[in-house]
């Protein structure tokens, strides 16, 4: 477990990614030079999870802007305004995805007009953003771990671990900085129907680190949380609305359901960077819709539906603020959302 989900490859001038598409089969990292592979995999999820697909994007503008052949300050930001413009496509619910965009053309409306000025600073600034993320995700771990308890069960659901960020993740950040102090829990991962991020990433990453993890079907969270099993669940979250009201992991919005129903508290965990204060509402959030053909066939041998059935596929869905117990953010663990956006 020792690399960096995302990192820039100093050498070649390229993006490096694990493709999690591969997980948990084949371990294999890429390295990404083009426009087209690097949109192809933010949009394919071989890099994905809110905080992740932000550095992505951040070194994935400083490589296409290195790349742009040309002296003249003009062309060179009409270049990169159409690079910017094709990622910010790529996944229209991530907010972090448009937060690193929009500080990558800060940067370079700032440093011109020398282009090679331009690009140095691009860099520096897709650097100081992974860096960044790091230490804001374990700020988020040291926040969590303060309402966890050694012993504890913990449901999450999705991946927003390491996989889904830099290095410690976030809803799973908690749980890596508590090992670090030698406290064990024992954790319950929802499979996360259709794309499994729970099977193939969650199970894969906790497991690799040593800690206790037991699979389960997302329709067994009932059943865990009625047997007296779980003590907390974290999630992450890909956008939060001024009100509180957050986009997760198309299921999360149901387990929010199953844990007030039983007592138990449910935390959403992520960087202030996916706080959209300008989303008053969830009612606001864009739900990204995904091919039919992820519930309909992958990961089976041979169709699982009958031919031409409609599918409704959207990949995330949002639970209201009223059902979290609390957003735990690098900043502290926030209990009441004004409408405003000023929390507490």
């Amino acid at each position: 477990m020792d690399f960096e989900t995302v990192t820039y490859g100093e050498k070649t001038n390229s993006l490096v990614i694990i493709d999690q598409t591969l997980l948990p089969g084949e371990t294999r990292f890429l390295s990404l030079t083009g426009l087209e592979e690097i949109d192809e995999a933010i949009r394919s999820l071989k890099v994905r999870g809110a905080p992740a697909i932000g550095v992505a994007a951040a070194i994935g503008m400083a490589v296409l802007a290195n790349r742009i052949d040309t002296a003249d300050y003009e062309k060179f930001m009409r270049i990169f305004g159409e690079y910017k413009q094709r990622l910010a496509s790529s996944r229209p619910t991530a907010v972090n995805l448009f937060w690193a965009l929009d500080i990558m053309a800060r940067t370079a409306a700032e440093s011109g007009p020398a282009v090679e000025t331009v690009k140095q600073n691009l860099l520096a600034k897709a650097l100081e953003i992974k860096n960044h993320d790091i230490a804001v995700c374990r700020r988020i771990g040291e926040n969590g771990l303060t309402l966890l308890k050694a012993g504890f069960g913990v449901l999450t659901h999705c991946n927003a671990g390491r996989l889904a960020a830099v290095k410690y993740g976030t809803a799973l950040a908690p749980l890596y900085v508590g090992a670090e102090r030698g406290m064990a829990f024992k954790v319950f991962a929802d499979e996360t129907r259709p794309l499994l991020q729970g099977a193939r990433l969650s199970a894969w990453e906790l497991t690799q680190a040593g800690i206790d993890t037991t699979l389960i079907c997302d329709n067994m969270a009932s059943a865990v949380m009625k047997s007296g099993r779980i003590d907390a669940v974290l999630v992450g979250a890909d956008r939060i609305a001024a009100n509180g009201d957050t986009a997760n992991k198309i299921g999360t919005s149901g387990v929010a359901v199953l844990a007030k129903h039983y007592g138990i508290p449910f935390y959403v965990c992520a960087p202030e960077s996916t706080v959209d204060r300008n989303c008053a509402s969830g009612e606001e959030i864009i739900i990204e819709q995904r091919a039919a053909a992820e519930v309909t066939a992958m990961w089976y041998k041979k169709p699982m539906a009958p031919n031409g059935v409609r599918v409704f596929n959207p990949a995330f869905d949002v639970t209201g603020a009223q059902l979290i117990t609390a957003i735990i953010t690098e900043n502290g663990v926030f209990r009441e959302f004004g409408g405003d956006g000023q929390w507490r």
